[in-house]
């Protein structure tokens, strides 16, 4: 199946393995929320049992260093992708408030990124990601 949006999670490659699932994790949880249309269906299996639904399309996760991430992040903003964005003074709070208060107290330029996940036309994401190859 096509679709006409893609979805690109972009992680910081110096991070621990711990950290790189829960920057994921939170991201995509971004992209859910902004876009609910992007939920598929709910589960179920032969047994009756149900299951919450997943989003319904492909995720491409990307690694890059400090400088690749936050040029991902400066071509987001100027094709006017709004992403999802998780710094890393954010592994040293406990809640969402204190999350956006780490980021709201930091300048964009000056954001310490660990990872932006966006969905938006996938012609507009394949020029954000240019140049980055797939998390291994």
């Amino acid at each position: 199946m096509q679709f006409d949006t893609k979805i690109a999670v972009v992680i910081r490659t110096d991070l621990q393995a711990w950290q790189k699932l829960n920057v994921a994790s939170f991201l995509t949880s971004g992209i859910a929320a902004a876009f609910p249309e992007c939920i598929g269906e709910a589960y179920e299996d032969a047994s009756g049992t149900k299951y919450h639904a997943l989003i319904g399309q492909p995720i491409l996760i990307y690694g890059a260093d400090g400088p690749a991430l936050s040029r991902a992040l400066d071509r987001a903003l100027a094709r006017n992708v709004k992403p999802a964005v998780y710094t890393e003074d954010m592994f040293s709070t406990t809640h969402d408030a204190a999350n956006r208060e780490a980021v709201r107290a930091v300048a964009r330029n000056d954001l310490n990124l660990v990872g932006i996940a966006m969905r938006a036309e996938r012609k507009v994401i394949d020029k954000v990601v240019d140049g980055l190859k797939f998390h291994s």
